[in-house]
């Protein structure tokens, strides 16, 4: 498998975990202040979900610019 294949279906894998991890936080916050408490921990894994997300798509971009 290239690299361009890899990189993409890491792409998709961390584009899944971000969308769980948003929806985890949306449900967090439709529940408020029902486990209020649990805040920071997951606002702190959906920005890692994304932040992870972006760098991925930042370096396929840039790999499928150099080919």
């Amino acid at each position: 498998m290239s690299d361009i294949e890899e990189l993409k279906k890491r792409t998709r894998k961390l584009q899944s975990r971000a969308a769980t991890a948003k929806m985890e936080l949306h449900d967090l916050a439709e529940d408020l202040p029902v486990n209020w408490s649990e805040i920071k921990a997951v606002a702190e894994k959906t920005f890692d979900a994304f932040a992870q997300l972006e760098a991925a798509k930042r370096e396929l971009s840039a790999l499928e610019n150099s080919g």
